[in-house]
């Protein structure tokens, strides 16, 4: 096979594939650096900053075979373009308005900024959204989205967050698979807008708000975060408990991810808690704003620390969504200014409490919950598989102890129901990597990205979120185009 070529430069779709694989020498290009990429450009003050809160946008939409209505033949397409076309089935009617929310957050950060205000917004968009928005033909929305990401006058208002790129909840997709979506959003997105733009991703979105609980699982995914440039990770704040299993105490201060795997090694991640459960109104109405108007800073590793209130939801479903989160938004930045109770982006707000002498080790640390019961059992004891089998010991005496269900809610299962759709997915990963590991991994060979590409979308947590029927009948035909893909190679 021919030398990797840097796909970076050739745009985000290259031979009608979306560009979502490079050499690591790209990786290395778009990865952050250490040094501050928001404080040093913020208008705020910190030590005049009683409280500060953050709002984060959360957009996806899945790409289905659903181009025509034979599902073995029919083209992947965006779900929003199936709703456009379909506009008398259920709720598509909203299409176009989902739309236009796609698009407007940049329209009203410039209406903002240019009135003097100091609006602030954590965009997290799946990687399948983003190409799907140029498959359909709207690229303008890309661009309009370009003018607050790429201009420096709006650098400090809008922060980008990386994501899974097919947006898979990291339980269940296979490990070898969890550094692929990771990087391929990182590479996609500076295929858009830039690698410049790329270096201030800093913060990642897990989708569905899903902190993997088992030890080695949680380990492979904060090991590849890192691996791929990630300084931080937003986390739900029921999917984790204080290292002696107790409940999260100061929710609104970072905390420190504590990986461990079964062998023992370790790997951590600073973490943003975002409190409550999976609530649009919490946004579209500004909780966040109001929540940190009741609260002062409080003394944090030695240091007066100004709290932080951190909410995130989708940014384009539900009623309260499309109509109410644009005037509460305005209204909450004609309150909200650069002193007293502030808004901040997440790595602004972490750069800022290391400018006061804190450091990562000094944040609380925390694990995912449960883990406290795993350690337990192992009693110290570590080698391969002993996680694996602490956790068949605690099962064997509580029935109900499970480990997919840390994510916005608890009382859904990504994995119990869906082995119809979760085993020929783990074979497509099995025989992706069984043939393309190593040398053969060519990220200019369309073979290789065309593989990738149905590997990712397999995964997607839309195929499970909507339960059996033409939803897992997509995955299941993504699966199969997938392995003919891989065996043809």
């Amino acid at each position: 096979m021919p030398a990797s070529k840097s796909t970076l430069t050739k745009g985000d779709i290259v031979d009608n594939l979306p560009n979502i694989a490079g050499p690591a020498t790209d990786a290395a290009r778009i990865a952050p650096p250490d040094s501050e990429q928001y404080a040093s450009i913020s208008n705020i003050s910190i030590d005049k900053v009683n409280a500060s809160f953050g709002i984060a946008l959360h957009m996806h939409q899945p790409t289905i075979p659903a181009s025509t209505n034979d599902i073995r033949t029919a083209g992947l397409i965006c779900n929003l373009q199936h709703m456009m076309e379909h506009q008398d089935i259920g709720d598509n009617h909203n299409a176009s308005v989902f739309l236009n929310c796609y698009s407007r957050i940049a329209d009203i950060v410039r209406e903002l900024a240019g009135q003097g205000r100091s609006p602030r917004v954590m965009l997290d968009y799946s990687g399948n959204l983003l190409w799907g928005l140029r498959q359909m033909g709207q690229g303008g929305v890309l661009d309009n989205l370009k003018s607050v990401t790429c201009d420096p006058r709006y650098q400090p208002c809008v922060e980008w967050l990386g994501a899974m790129w097919s947006h898979a909840v990291v339980t269940s997709t296979p490990i070898p698979d969890i550094k692929l979506h990771i990087a391929a959003w990182r590479h996609h997105f500076a295929s858009i807008f830039g690698a410049e733009a790329a270096q201030r991703v800093k913060g990642f979105s897990p989708p569905e708000m899903h902190l993997p609980i088992h030890p080695d699982v949680c380990y492979e995914y904060v090991k590849a975060l890192k691996e791929c440039g990630y300084q931080w990770l937003m986390v739900q704040v029921h999917t984790v408990e204080n290292i002696d299993g107790s409940g999260i105490r100061r929710p609104h201060f970072p905390h420190r991810l504590v990986a461990r795997n079964s062998r023992g090694e370790v790997a951590e991640i600073p973490i943003l808690i975002k409190t409550q459960g999976s609530d649009t109104k919490l946004v579209a109405q500004m909780q966040p704003l109001y929540e940190a108007k009741s609260l002062a800073r409080q003394e944090y590793a030695g240091h007066d620390v100004p709290p932080f209130v951190l909410q995130i939801g989708d940014g384009e479903n539900g009623g309260v969504m499309m109509n109410e989160f644009p005037p509460c938004y305005r209204k909450g930045f004609g309150e909200a200014g650069t002193e007293g109770t502030v808004a901040l982006n997440g790595s602004e707000y972490l750069e800022f409490v290391k400018r006061m002498g804190i450091k990562d080790s000094d944040f609380i640390p925390v694990q995912p919950i449960s883990q406290h019961r795993i350690w337990k059992e192992l009693d110290g004891k570590h080698g391969d598989g002993a996680a694996d089998k602490a956790i068949e010991r605690i099962k064997a005496g509580d029935s109900g102890f499970n480990l997919d269900k840390a994510s916005w809610t608890s009382d859904r299962s990504w994995v119990s129901g869906y082995e119809d759709v979760l085993d020929p997915m783990n074979k497509l990963s099995a025989a992706f990597h069984a043939f393309f590991d190593g040398a053969k991994a060519d990220p200019s060979d369309h073979r290789y990205r065309e593989a990738l590409l149905h590997l990712l979308l397999s995964q997607t947590s839309c195929f499970r979120y909507w339960g059996s029927g033409v939803w897992t009948e997509y995955a299941k035909e993504i699966v199969r185009r997938g392995m003919e893909i891989v065996a043809a190679a």
